[in-house]
């Protein structure tokens, strides 16, 4: 798969750059709105990325907002016209949870990632076989064929660890929980935690074990992700699933709330050298 810039990042971005223009212009959204005669509504939902906007219409906002310098103006319109294509996982779409298009897209422009998982090991560090027995054991009961599609997108997903020149900074807390499951069986559960312990040797990628001996702690609402982007007017989000759909939270306040928790996760966590050893022990339990 090629993992370059994607629609929801251009997408992102370019309702970030529009945002600044009008802000900079001194003009409220309303009055955006109703310079435009749009309603107030469009605009939010364009300079929130909730939905694509025409070159046309992004012409339309530089007009008002008075940017006359070309070079500026054919980015942000380019930007739009790339924004409204489709990504490759779109491909997949039939076999997505709901709003995990959504996530997959935001995953492809994350700079780094910080997840908490209670039950299993997180996507981007699972087996293929791995993959393959989560799936079949699904309550929706995909059929073989689905089952690989979905393989496909996760196995495409894990290429974000090794990408050049940027790969994604990956920290992982996993619960004891995920690592002590026999998902598959003994010969995948001791694939699995070789191939954790090969993750774990890349210098993006740490992994930490929340052990069962420290009792409750603050993740255990549940499972969560925190994406970071390299663009600093590009705000974090969070990430997490239920039984039929995916979850994206945008708000300021309750990000900083679940970067607190991942903040007391690590704190609470053995040390990633300590994790490592409990990862190669149970692999060696397993064979």
């Amino acid at each position: 798969m090629t993992f370059g810039p994607s629609p929801t990042a251009r997408r992102r971005r370019l309702a970030a750059e529009l945002r600044e223009l009008r802000i900079a212009a001194n003009m409220s959204g309303e009055q955006a709105a109703e310079r435009l005669e749009w309603s107030t509504s469009k605009l939010s939902r364009i300079e929130n990325a909730r939905i694509a906007i025409s070159p046309g219409d992004v012409r339309e906002l530089l007009a008002l907002y008075d940017i006359e310098d070309r070079s500026t103006c054919d980015v942000l319109v380019t930007l739009a016209r790339e924004a409204r294509k489709k990504g490759w996982w779109h491909t997949y779409g039939d076999v997505l949870l709901q709003g995990f298009d959504v996530y997959v897209g935001l995953e492809a422009e994350a700079s780094a990632l910080w997840i908490y998982e209670q039950q299993f090991i997180p996507g981007l560090l699972q087996t293929e076989d791995y993959t393959r027995a989560l799936f079949q054991t699904a309550a929706n009961r995909n059929s073989p064929e689905e089952i690989e599609r979905r393989v496909t997108v996760r196995m495409a997903r894990r290429e974000l660890l090794t990408r050049s020149p940027d790969p994604l900074e990956l920290w992982a807390v996993l619960d004891e929980a995920a690592l002590r499951r026999q998902v598959g069986g003994p010969e995948v559960m001791a694939q699995q935690n070789r191939h954790l312990l090969e993750a774990s040797a890349l210098p993006n990628v740490t992994l930490q074990v929340m052990p069962f001996n420290i009792g409750a702690h603050p993740g255990m609402a549940g499972a969560f992700s925190v994406l970071g982007f390299p663009e600093p007017t590009d705000p974090e989000i969070v990430y997490f699933e239920n039984q039929t759909s995916g979850i994206v939270v945008e708000d300021p306040n309750q990000i900083r709330r679940y970067r607190l928790i991942f903040d007391h996760l690590m704190a609470a966590a053995v040390s990633p050298d300590a994790s490592v050893s409990l990862i190669a022990a149970l692999r060696d339990q397993t064979g």
